[in-house]
């Protein structure tokens, strides 16, 4: 393949950026995120309100480092401007469950009767809102937004029974507006 390729992210109005070395900070909307790139050969450049991705001699392997640093920044500045959502859905069928956000942790007591409590760890830089039987997590990164919602799903995985029969449980039930 052997070719140049070349890749450009627009940023929107208000938003700077400042490149390092391998960590891009982006700032907008009174907001900062940063992000450190394994990025190899690939070369990155801000150009007035525009950041290049570039490689010279690009290989697949190169390649594929320019479009996952291109999705990675097109998630930072959304994040910045929108930010991400995750919905989850608790269901209890069997025993009425209590969940309750705690500091950085969420505490799950009464989880198909056990009597220890399950806890699912809350990332920096997410929030987490429980309304009833909905959970509502929100951050500017969705890595830590969609890796809290995968740790409160996780909290109440089953083992060593039907799925079935036993439907108990949080679940995932809409990612940044897109219904699962």
């Amino acid at each position: 393949m052997k070719k140049k390729l070349e890749r450009t992210v627009d940023l929107p109005e208000g938003f700077t950026s400042e490149i390092k070395g391998n960590t891009i900070k982006l700032k907008g909307n009174s907001k900062e995120t940063e992000r450190d790139f394994d990025l190899g050969k690939v070369l990155v450049k801000q150009e007035g309100n525009k950041i290049t991705i570039s490689c010279e001699k690009a290989t697949r392997r190169e390649a594929a480092t320019i479009g996952t640093t291109q999705a990675h920044l097109q998630n930072m500045i959304r994040g910045l401007s929108e930010g991400f959502t995750y919905k989850l859905e608790i269901c209890n069928v069997h025993f009425p469950m209590n969940v309750k956000a705690e500091g950085n942790k969420v505490t799950i007591k009464s989880y198909l009767g056990e009597k220890k409590d399950r806890e699912a760890k809350i990332e920096d830089g997410s929030k987490v809102e429980i309304k009833g039987t909905e959970i509502t997590v929100t951050s500017d990164d969705i890595e830590k937004a969609g890796q809290t919602a995968a740790n409160l799903e996780k909290a109440t995985k089953l083992k060593g029974r039907d799925r079935r029969i036993f439907q108990d449980g949080i679940f995932i039930t809409e990612k940044n507006g897109r219904k699962i």
